[in-house]
């Protein structure tokens, strides 16, 4: 009989995800020392997962962490733990399919601790589909907040690392302003850079743009996006954008694991376009739904008929 509470992964054991317990002295919590990268399912089979994992194994070495596992058994170990969440999906739901490595124990010595090493989680997630349905019929608002972005001279953003004080920071200056509305950080320079786990895309008389990879963690969304845009003879372009770009967009639409393309339907109080979703945005959103086969769209909207 299948277990009814879903199970994760933890150095070595496959446990109800309630019994995964990490030391408090473990370094992601002390310090934000750790990566993880995440992936979605549609109708519950992963998408890009070996993309998503590649970027982990990248970021890692940024960190300088060695998580003891190779990359081929992190594949296994991810599509695992799925298989063994699989059966508690619905028609409507589907997961974010994690991994998240921390540096370990930070050991005084006399603890007695049975692990020291990285510690590895592998989990599964459940999108939060319902609350956010709203936001393929209204549009994301979109404001730019206080903080900026993290110099990329101090610290990378192409790595995806636990320590995202930044990135909570640049949330709570915007949502202090409207609860509803999503932060879209500027870099150093003043340009666009990407927004809470969700990169940014601009619309300007046909031409699609997004900022450089420099300054950003690339997403795999975005990249998705990029693709399907050279597919379908649309020009896009990667390069700075600043304020004034966003002003005058036609369209505007943001891309991410779980919402893959979601419209922006006003920016720092000023509507975007004639309609919540631009022609363009229409175009690129159906040919990522005919991709990854799984009407996204509708599986949000389907919440509030």
């Amino acid at each position: 009989m299948a277990a009814a509470h879903r199970v994760a992964y933890f150095n070595g054991q496959f446990m109800p995800e309630r019994e995964v317990l990490v030391p408090y002295r473990d370094l992601s919590s002390l310090r934000g020392y750790g990566a993880f990268d995440l992936t979605r399912t549609f109708h519950g089979k992963p998408f890009r997962l070996k993309e998503h994992v590649q970027r982990l194994y990248r970021s890692l070495k940024y960190l300088d962490i060695d998580c003891g596992i190779s990359f081929d058994d992190m594949m296994a170990l991810s599509e695992e733990t799925l298989a063994r969440n699989r059966h508690l999906l619905t028609e409507r739901s589907d997961y974010w399919v994690g991994q998240r490595i921390s540096a370990g124990v930070q050991a005084i010595g006399d603890e007695g601790w049975d692990h020291v090493g990285p510690n590895v989680i592998i989990e599964c997630c459940p999108l939060p589909i319902q609350k956010r349905a709203s936001l393929f019929r209204d549009g994301i608002k979109v404001v730019t907040p206080a903080t900026p972005r993290t110099a990329a001279k101090a610290l990378s953003p192409r790595a995806k690392m636990n320590q995202y004080l930044n990135i909570i920071l640049a949330g709570n200056d915007v949502k202090r302003l409207d609860p509803q509305a999503w932060a879209l950080m500027l870099d150093e320079n003043g340009n666009l850079a990407e927004g809470e786990g969700n990169n940014i895309f601009l619309v300007c008389d046909g031409v699609l743009m997004t900022p450089r990879a420099n300054n950003i963690l690339p997403g795999i969304s975005r990249a998705t996006v990029i693709e399907i845009a050279k597919n379908l003879g649309i020009e896009c372009r990667e390069t700075d954008l600043d304020l004034y770009d966003a002003a005058i967009a036609d369209e505007m639409f943001i891309a991410s694991t779980s919402l893959c393309i979601c419209p922006v339907s006003s920016f720092n109080g000023r509507k975007v376009g004639e309609a919540v979703t631009g022609p363009v945005t229409a175009r690129l959103t159906a040919a990522y739904i005919d991709m990854v086969g799984c009407d996204f769209v509708q599986q949000h909207l389907s919440w509030l008929e």
